[in-house]
């Protein structure tokens, strides 16, 4: 039975989203504790581990890797690392897939756990902008990935609580995260030989890093602009 099944207690309902809701920032404390004690921040010591492991090492990277995306721990030292440990190519494979699944995780998780007390607790301000987000879901998380306003992580678990399209989440974040991995990895893979591929890739870091300036001021912007006009409408 559902929220609007009659056999349902809207009150005792609406409890339940709320917990749900709490397990979710509950389980991303937890994993945010348990990323930062864990998450490897040696380049030699994944260097030896991947040589002892070999191949093995390199899915237990990506699994790794993947399950770090579930927290707030910043990633970028891995995708270096990873481009210095297995060079270019390989690297990115591996941190592109493993930001791919854990993307995709944080995104059912939020959705399973936070969608349905968002929808309860919050108002018809919140709902007309859920409702723009589910129309331009493409557009809006392919520039949240492009332009990095907000953390990664945040952006995984955010878009699971709007109403945005799955396919439209995947497709912009398919596309939207192959730029900045790619860097991060060339810098690693390259950095030692400061050619061309270094140099790339610090411009396109650059680059991201200006438009995440740029693409703040302009979100600000309109944030306040609809804030502006919502508050025009109600009157």
């Amino acid at each position: 039975m559902d929220a609007g099944d009659p056999g349902v207690h809207p009150v005792r309902s609406k409890r339940w989203a709320v917990t749900r809701l709490a397990l979710l920032l509950l389980f991303v404390a937890v994993a945010a504790t348990v990323g930062f004690l864990l998450a490897p921040s040696d380049i030699e010591a994944i260097r030896a581990a991947a040589a002892d492991w070999g191949w093995a090492g390199a899915l237990l990277f990506l699994i790794g890797y993947a399950a770090l995306t579930l927290t707030p721990v910043p990633k970028n030292l891995l995708g270096i690392a990873a481009g210095v440990v297995w060079g270019f190519w390989t690297a990115l494979v591996l941190v592109y897939v493993g930001a791919l699944i854990g993307a995709a995780a944080s995104f059912v998780i939020g959705r399973a756990l936070g969608r349905e007390a968002i929808e309860r607790l919050t108002g018809a301000r919140v709902a007309r902008l859920d409702e723009a987000i589910a129309h331009r879901g493409f557009v809006a998380v392919l520039g949240a990935r492009l332009i990095p306003v907000i953390p990664f992580t945040l952006i995984n678990y955010g878009a699971g609580l709007t109403s945005v399209r799955r396919r439209d989440y995947a497709l912009g974040t398919a596309i939207g995260i192959l730029p900045g991995s790619a860097a991060y990895v060339a810098l690693g893979a390259y950095g030692f030989e400061f050619g061309p591929p270094f140099w790339i890739a610090l411009a396109v870091l650059g680059a991201l890093a200006i438009g995440g300036v740029v693409g703040g001021a302009v979100v600000r912007s309109r944030r306040q602009r609809a804030v502006t006009d919502s508050g025009e409408s109600d009157a």
